[in-house]
């Protein structure tokens, strides 16, 4: 890496830019309440770029604390009605219209409703901008090009939960039916970092729409009161990844600073994240598994997916890449595990969060699947502590470490795996220096209740499944052969009832 950093804009990310305020954003309760009340400060645009929306959800639960109305669709109709010059765009990535929309729309055709929305000042669209079976899968809000949130959560039901995550929680309830905890990670930033990712929600929507939105002029207010920065004036890399299309390059910065973390860390490599399914980030692991001072490397996932196709495919890719990871781990230094309620029951982890050692953090939407890295399109925030001090002196930017920088990386993950293991972040801090290592901290703090439980070999040995490493469910590029695709995942269909009958 150039000159040690990780953050190298064409190479690992997009563009490193300055957020005078940067805040971490931990599970549902919090990112729905500070959204709502970044929108409420909005004069111009607010643009929404999703993988789903559903305008029936609450943004508080439990108590309302906000002005406006606290269903989603309601509070955008009424904004707009409120605020004369402002604009609403929002951008999803299929077309499930009704009734996700019906509380903001009422029960209309889906080629009414987009008629009627291009004629409003709410405005909706779906991004068909992508090869087929591709999935625009970037999180961003984008309120006045003034504050951006990033992440991997979206405003759709099923994801709102406290951090918690208690067995029976009364307000994790939708649509008429309960559900389980869930875990959840999103960034919020202002400042020029929020104006780069505020052109990247722009180029999303003129890519979908072919209509182009041009940047907000003027600075104000609209970080949230009450959200506590952890990090000001901070660079912050954009990372994504984008498919070829329509004659556009294939964009991989996610995959490679993901490689490039993973092959810097010497200490510790912390994951959350969805999946275990790209055998390109795998592979690298395990290369650091053998090495005899190699990093530690913990992984927190949930323990099932969330539907049956999502079993067969992803589960099992996990199932093949964990024992490969299990054989690398010639030196006992790895650790993946679920988390659970103080009743057990699962918790859902749908975070998407690299931590190499207190160097760089990466939060985003991104998976750690082959779809993530070359087919869908994704989009990922990351700081590093080699982070520029001053980009306005004349012969360049001055970079030199910076001690505020690697106490944030430090506190977010002990933050992040001390809500896990149901002890604060620090305990969990203090119990890494009195055992000397990230890993032994956590088998100490394990335990009944609330805690993470270890998977092993027996616990996957039933996830086995013909659709492992399936190009055609998780393509890590746009095929250039349909046929080949299928030729492989034939081949793959028959290597895998061989080893079976085994």
């Amino acid at each position: 890496m150039s000159e040690g950093r990780l953050l190298i804009p064409g190479q690992t990310c997009w563009r490193v830019e300055r957020a005078e305020q940067f805040a971490s954003l931990i599970d549902g309760a919090d990112y729905f309440r500070y959204a709502k009340a970044a929108m409420l400060r909005a004069q111009h645009r607010i643009i929404l770029i999703g993988w789903d929306f559903d305008t029936r959800i609450l943004f508080e639960r439990g108590g309302k604390t906000l002005a406006g109305p606290n269903q989603m669709g309601t509070f955008l109709r009424w904004l707009v009605r409120a605020r004369p010059e402002l604009e609403i765009y929002l951008l999803r990535s299929n077309v499930r219209l009704l009734p996700a929309f019906e509380g903001l729309w009422g029960r209309v055709t889906p080629v009414a409703l987009l008629n009627w929305l291009n004629s409003e000042r709410l405005r909706f669209a779906i991004d068909g901008a992508h090869p087929i079976g591709a999935v625009p899968h970037q999180k961003i809000a984008v309120v006045d090009d003034a504050l951006a949130l990033c992440g991997g959560i979206d405003f759709t039901i099923d994801r709102w939960d406290t951090r918690e995550h208690l067995d029976d929680n009364p307000f994790r309830r939708a649509l008429g039916r309960n559900y389980g905890p869930r875990h959840e990670v999103a960034v919020a930033v202002d400042g020029p970092a929020a104006r780069a990712l505020g052109e990247q929600a722009r180029d999303r929507w003129h890519n979908a729409t072919g209509q182009r939105l041009a940047p907000v002029e003027g600075a104000h207010v609209v970080w949230p009161r009450g959200l506590e920065p952890i990090l000001r004036n901070v660079d912050v890399g954009i990372a994504r990844t984008l498919p070829a299309h329509d004659g556009g390059d294939e964009v991989r910065e996610v995959e490679a600073l993901n490689l490039a973390a993973i092959a810097a860390a010497r200490h510790t490599i912390y994951l959350e994240n969805q999946y275990l399914a790209s055998r390109t980030l795998a592979d690298a692991l395990a290369d650091r598994l053998r090495e005899p001072d190699g990093p530690e490397v913990v992984l927190v996932m949930p323990r099932n997916s969330e539907s049956r196709l999502e079993e067969e495919a992803m589960d099992s890719a996990r199932h093949r890449l964990l024992r490969m990871l299990w054989a690398a781990d010639e030196h006992d230094r790895l650790g993946v595990y679920w988390p659970v309620t103080d009743g057990g029951a699962p918790i859902y982890v749908h975070a998407k969060v690299l931590v190499a050692d207190d160097r760089l953090l990466r939060i985003g939407s991104s998976n750690l699947n082959n779809r993530s890295m070359g087919f869908d399109s994704e989009c990922d925030v990351a700081v590093e502590d080699a982070a520029v001090e001053d980009a306005a002196v004349e012969r360049g930017p001055q970079a030199r470490d910076r001690d505020d920088v690697r106490t944030a990386i430090t506190a977010i993950r002990d933050e992040l795996i001390g809500e896990h293991l149901g002890v604060p972040a620090k305990e969990f801090a203090a119990t890494v220096q009195r055992e000397g290592s990230f890993l032994k901290a956590v088998e100490a703090l394990r335990g009944p209740g609330r805690t993470l439980r270890r998977f092993a070999e027996d616990t996957v040995a039933e996830e086995a499944g013909l659709l492992a490493e399936n190009d055609l469910m998780d393509p890590d590029g746009v095929p250039h052969s349909m046929a080949r695709s299928l030729q492989r995942w034939v081949v793959r269909l028959a290597e895998s009832e061989w080893d079976r009958r085994q």
